[in-house]
């Protein structure tokens, strides 16, 4: 699979996809062109069987994202049409992230700013080096966020995490975005890349449609009961059973041997 632009790098390695941020002049910072395609990118992944997890990263080691490339707002928000363009595939490309059937995984090293954090927050699972920083410096530039884009932290940190984020504007280094559960673990900068691959690699291995009903049923029971679909919730478990790869994993367990799924 190759790039759909020379700043998003769309790779294949086993049952693991990879999407580069490739923009290091300006420490990734996302491009429009990068927010436009991101869902292209999402959906090729989606639609190749072999794929079973995605791993996001930026290029180099100076940052994962450091948020929108500002150095466009002149000529890609010049105007009132060209901003509500530029909105509008910022959101399609957060909620296409956030939606994605196939198990995420942010690989952060270095700056995770703004926009990088609201990306890594549309992931399941975020992985970051001792020597990253986090930061949402809206409080600086006068920004505001709505609601949809906050929802996001607020359901990862919880509400006083997120007023101190926002207040504050400050910069977070990864042990306290570890202890306010915005990462999932923090590695040594020389071991990321290994614990990462490793990772990817276990979940790829595992029943897919297992950890699709896990990441259905754990996005239910973040909306509010009025809100949840217990139809396909209760859907997404009993596929399954009813699966080819339950059979296969009993079978498997009986014979002590390494499971082989099909997702299927």
């Amino acid at each position: 699979m190759t790039a759909i632009t020379d700043q998003l790098i769309v790779e294949t390695d086993g049952g693991v996809g990879r999407i580069t941020f490739n923009n290091p002049e300006r420490r990734n910072a996302f491009t429009f062109e990068m927010w436009r395609d991101l869902p292209q990118a999402l959906a090729n992944f989606a639609d190749d069987p072999l794929v079973r997890v995605i791993v996001l990263s930026g290029t180099g080691d100076k940052a994962f994202c450091a948020g929108a490339d500002i150095s466009q707002f002149k000529d890609k928000r010049s105007s009132e049409d060209a901003v509500a363009e530029y909105n509008e595939a910022v959101q399609t490309a957060s909620d296409t992230l956030a939606a994605t059937e196939l198990p995420t995984i942010a690989k952060i090293r270095g700056y995770c700013v703004g926009g990088g954090v609201g990306i890594a927050l549309c992931c399941d699972l975020r992985i970051a080096s001792d020597d990253s920083r986090f930061a949402v410096p809206a409080a600086k530039l006068g920004l505001g966020y709505r609601l949809d884009g906050l929802q996001r932290l607020v359901d990862v940190v919880g509400p006083a995490m997120s007023k101190e984020i926002f207040f504050t504007a400050r910069q977070f280094d990864a042990t306290e975005a570890a202890s306010m559960g915005l990462v999932n673990r923090v590695l040594p900068v020389d071991e990321l890349d290994t614990y990462v691959n490793d990772y990817a690699t276990r979940i790829s291995e595992n029943a897919p449609l297992t950890i699709h009903a896990a990441k259905v049923v754990v996005g239910e029971a973040l909306k509010s009961h009025e809100s949840r679909d217990l139809d396909l919730a209760g859907r997404v478990v009993d596929d399954c059973f009813e699966s080819n790869d339950y059979a296969e994993g009993r079978q498997a367990f009986m014979e002590k041997r390494k499971p082989n799924f099909q997702g299927s």
